[in-house]
């Protein structure tokens, strides 16, 4: 609120952009950007709003989601991947590789995508098991 009414009150007396700019360290379009809400707005520019986004559009819809589920019914090394589990990472990859999403989804969209399957997500660690017989004790990291 404070930067708004310091380059409100510099351009009532007269000063240009550029001089308001230099005198505060403000970008010319940030300057720019104030005086416009200001003329648009009236005083209800000075207050902070929000700088989330209106809409938001989910990247998979109902089809996408479905073909993501299909993904997920399969093992990794049926695309290729060498792990056995799927990952969010892994996930992200090989939807993008199956053309399911348009580019490589970070693991958050991923997350919530399986969570509007109605699936719950959990890290593989917590049900990993191996048949080797001192798999508990190098999983604690315990040597001898």
């Amino acid at each position: 609120m404070l930067k708004r009414c310091q380059i409100l009150l510099a351009s009532a007396q007269g000063k240009s952009v550029q001089q308001i700019s230099a005198a505060f360290g403000y970008a010319a379009q940030t300057i720019r950007g104030v005086l416009h809400a200001f003329n648009q707005e009236g005083v209800g520019a000075l207050t902070r709003k929000s700088n989330r986004p209106k809409t938001t559009r989910p990247v998979l819809d109902d089809a996408g989601r479905e073909r993501l589920k299909t993904l997920l019914e399969q093992s990794p090394r049926a695309f290729g991947k060498e792990a056995s589990i799927w990952t969010l990472a892994l996930v992200a990859q090989v939807a993008h590789e199956q053309e399911l999403t348009p580019r490589v989804l970070n693991h958050e969209s991923v997350r919530i995508a399986i969570q509007r399957l109605g699936l719950n997500w959990k890290r593989a660690k917590a049900w990993i098991a191996s048949p080797d017989p001192a798999y508990e004790r190098k999983k604690s990291g315990v040597s001898d």
